[in-house]
């Protein structure tokens, strides 16, 4: 199962992933780490697309090996929304706009997703993280 944990910096996309991951015994891939393990900070076009490529491949990898991945990246357009092939799509909508302006003129409005959080509630949020994998539901609205 590949879930994709997505939208724009200071969302707690990384804060939901770092609690979901030990409650399924999966494998978390984040964004920033992996840019950081390849020393490629770049987010022109190019670079974004190439940081895209690598968490997909990754992602798919392990997947095929059976595991669970969890995935946290922005993941900006529908194209690469679609490409990346979620099992699971998680939008983190808790903010309206990213610290980045770049990141947030070319971010694209959903049109589709399994579950929405929009309010962030730290003191729950492993009682959520257990309702993503396990809820039939397509919106999840915690209270603060």
């Amino acid at each position: 199962m590949k879930i994709l944990i997505m939208v724009l910096p200071g969302s707690g996309k990384t804060t939901f992933a770092e609690r979901l991951q030990p409650l399924h015994n999966a494998v978390w891939i984040n964004a920033d780490k992996v840019r950081n393990l390849t020393q490629d900070w770049d987010f022109s076009e190019n670079g974004r697309i190439r940081q895209y490529e690598r968490m997909r491949i990754y992602a798919d990898f392990e997947k095929s090996h059976g595991k669970i991945m969890i995935c946290d990246f922005i993941c900006p357009t529908s194209i690469t929304r679609k490409n990346f092939n979620p099992d699971i799509l998680i939008w983190m909508n808790t903010i309206k706009e990213g610290r980045f302006e770049d990141t947030n003129e070319m971010f694209e409005p959903l049109q589709y997703f399994d579950f929405q959080i929009t309010i962030w509630n730290d003191i729950e949020h492993e009682s959520i993280a257990k309702e993503i994998l396990n809820s039939n539901s397509h919106s999840l609205t915690t209270q603060s």
